[in-house]
C-alpha cells in the first residue's frame, strides 16, 4: 500500500501562533522539531499497517522546514519550492490514500492560524462550494481517484474535514480557544493519538470514496482588498467581478484550477500596506 502524506504547520501540536510558523521567529526551531517528530508518527503507525510506502510533501510557507536527518528512513520527503502543486506535489493515481497532517481550518473561519494560502485571501469557491486548502487539496488528490483517509490538525480542521469528506478519520492534537490561542495536547499524547488513528484511517480505508471535483470548475477567490484583486486579475484567463473584491476563472481541471489558485495568490502578495 502506498499513501502520501501532506504536512503543514498551523495545525501541529502546541503551535498557537506565528511566532512558531515564521522561520524569523524565536518559536520556529520548536515547531519544525515537533513537526518532524509528528510526521514520524504517522509515518511508523502506517508502516506497521501494511504501508509499505511512504511519501512525504512538506506542505508550509517555503515548504522546506521537515528535518530530513530525523524522518522516518524508510520514508520519502518532498522538500522546498517553488512546486507546480505546491501541497498536493507528487500526489497522482498510484496511491491508495491521502493523509493531511497539521492542517488548519480555511479563511474567515474559527481555528488556530485559520486562513488560506496568503493572508490576503478571504474565501475560495470551487463553483460554489467554500474551500480552504484542505478542500482545495482533497478535490486534486479526488481528481487521481485517492480518497483522503485522515485529516490531523486542531478541532476546527477536524470539523471541516468532517464536514467536506463522509467517513474520514480525524485526529484533533489540539482545541481552539483564539485564534492565536489553544489547549494543546503534549507531544508524547498527541504521538499516541496519530498513531492510533492513522491505523484506524488505514482499517477504514475502503470506507471513504474520493471527493471527486466537478468538470470545468469555475475558481473564485474573494480578496481582503481591492489591490489584491487587481492584481490577480492581471492573469490572463480571470474576470473582475463588479463592485467586489472576488476574481472569477474558468479551468478546464482542477488541476488548472489549483495552479491559477496559486499564481493569483502570489500576484496578490504584490500589493502593499500603503
Amino acid at each position: 500500500m502506498k499513501l502520501y502524506l501532506s504536512v503543514d504547520m498551523e495545525g501541529i501540536t502546541g503551535v498557537p501562533d506565528y511566532t512558531f510558523v515564521d522561520s524569523s521567529k524565536h518559536n520556529y526551531e520548536r515547531a519544525r522539531r515537533i513537526m518532524t517528530e509528528e510526521t514520524n508518527y504517522v509515518i511508523r503507525s502506517a508502516m506497521e499497517n501494511k504501508a509499505d510506502e511512504v511519501l512525504v510533501n512538506d506542505s508550509h510557507s517555503k515548504m522546506n522546514n521537515l528535518l530530513i536527518d530525523e524522518i522516518h528512513p524508510d520514508a520519502t520527503l518532498i522538500t522546498g519550492s517553488v512546486k507546480p502543486l505546491s501541497m498536493v506535489q507528487g500526489l497522482d493515481d498510484s496511491f491508495s490514500g491521502a493523509l493531511f497532517v497539521g492542517y488548519h481550518a480555511r479563511a474567515a473561519q474559527k481555528g488556530v492560524l485559520s486562513h488560506s494560502m496568503t493572508f490576503g485571501v478571504r474565501n475560495f469557491y470551487i463553483n460554489d462550494t467554500p474551500v480552504g486548502e484542505l478542500g482545495f487539496n482533497a478535490y486534486v488528490a479526488g481528481y487521481y481517484g485517492v480518497p483522503v483517509l485522515m485529516v490531523a490538525g486542531d478541532d476546527c480542521a477536524a470539523q471541516e474535514a468532517e464536514a467536506l469528506i463522509p467517513n474520514v478519520v480525524t485526529a484533533p492534537v489540539k482545541e481552539t480557544i483564539s485564534r492565536s490561542a489553544v489547549k494543546s495536547l503534549t507531544p508524547k499524547k498527541a504521538g499516541e493519538l496519530l498513531e492510533e488513528r492513522t491505523a484506524q484511517a488505514l482499517q477504514n480505508r475502503t470506507r471513504v470514496e474520493p471527493l471527486v471535483p466537478p468538470d470545468y470548475p469555475t475558481l473564485r477567490i474573494e480578496f481582503m482588498n481591492y489591490g489584491q484583486a487587481e492584481w490577480a486579475n492581471l492573469m490572463p484567463g480571470t474576470d473582475l467581478e463588479p463592485n467586489s473584491t472576488t476574481v472569477r476563472f474558468r479551468a478546464k481541471d482542477i488541476l488548472e484550477a489549483y495552479q491559477a489558485m496559486l499564481v493569483m495568490t502570489e500576484l496578490a502578495m504584490q500589493t502593499t500596506s500603503s
